[in-house]
């Protein structure tokens, strides 16, 4: 998922996961400028990851918590099926290698 590529844009996933925080709050957890912020802020929203709700000239957000699981729940998956090609592909190679060696005179 593009939206989780940038290492800041998880960063930010990770602050507003439990707790509501404004663009100002985010903004101070990061050295780059406020439009930086904003724009990694659109792409997570776009993304539908987050939630943004606006209260006078502050906008809050938050982690969509059944988005990240699902997320979670497909990476999860991914990892799974993965590593289980990566084992049937270890087994593959250890096989012949132990047949082979029961063949082999002692």
């Amino acid at each position: 998922m593009r939206a989780l590529a940038d290492p800041t844009r998880r960063s930010i996933l990770r602050l507003v996961h439990d707790d509501e925080r404004t663009a100002g709050e985010i903004a101070a957890s990061f050295t780059m400028s406020r439009p930086a912020i904003s724009q990694h802020l659109r792409v997570l929203t776009d993304a539908d990851l987050v939630t943004v709700r606006s209260e006078g000239t502050r906008r809050w957000y938050r982690a969509r918590p059944e988005r990240v699981e699902e997320l979670r729940d497909w990476l999860t998956d991914f990892w799974t099926a993965g590593l289980d090609e990566l084992k049937r592909a270890a087994e593959q190679e250890e096989w012949p290698d132990r047949a082979r060696r029961r063949q082999e005179p002692t």
